[in-house]
């Protein structure tokens, strides 16, 4: 019978998660996952998550593109203004309320986009140069399912803080 490990009162294996996840953070951070080659550390981590979600989901409103990414309006207001003054993102109205604002990737953000992504991809590749496909597969799988768990604590209505 295998012992659960993540119990509470065990605090062995919880703790060496705790500190994984701060060391993955911080390298996260410094290195910005940025890639490798030219455009490695080009892109801040805000600016990439709102070019990739424009790219994902379409034009959007300021108010939609925050509630997507769970953040506040006032944030992406201020996250879009220099991706916008450097041609990546198109302001425009929208089609049937002239006075709204629609975000919209541009050409030139796409293909920036796309450079960073490859970027990106290569440095995966070449961290997981030494994994099985599985391996691959598994992290993936268990780092969205952890990154969702958060995402959920943090929308919780009723999240104890302490």
């Amino acid at each position: 019978m295998r012992t659960d490990l993540t119990a509470v009162g065990d605090t062995g294996l919880l703790d060496t998660l705790q500190h994984e996840v701060a060391l993955f953070a911080r390298r996260a951070e410094q290195t910005r996952l940025g890639g490798v080659g030219q455009v490695r550390n080009s892109m801040d981590r805000a600016a990439y998550l709102l070019l990739n979600r424009l790219d994902n989901e379409g034009p959007m409103g300021v108010k939609a593109l925050a509630a997507s990414m769970g953040i506040d309006s006032s944030t992406v207001t201020r996250q879009v203004a220099p991706l916008v003054d450097t041609g990546l993102v198109k302001r425009t109205s929208h089609p049937e309320d002239g006075r709204a604002v629609v975000l919209q990737l541009s050409p030139r953000g796409q293909t920036r986009l796309e450079e960073v992504r490859a970027s990106r991809r290569q440095l995966m590749a070449e961290l997981t140069q030494d994994w099985a496909p599985e391996e691959r597969e598994a992290f993936c799988a268990l780092l969205t399912r952890f990154n969702g768990a958060l995402s959920a604590r943090m929308s919780a209505p009723d999240r104890a803080d302490s």
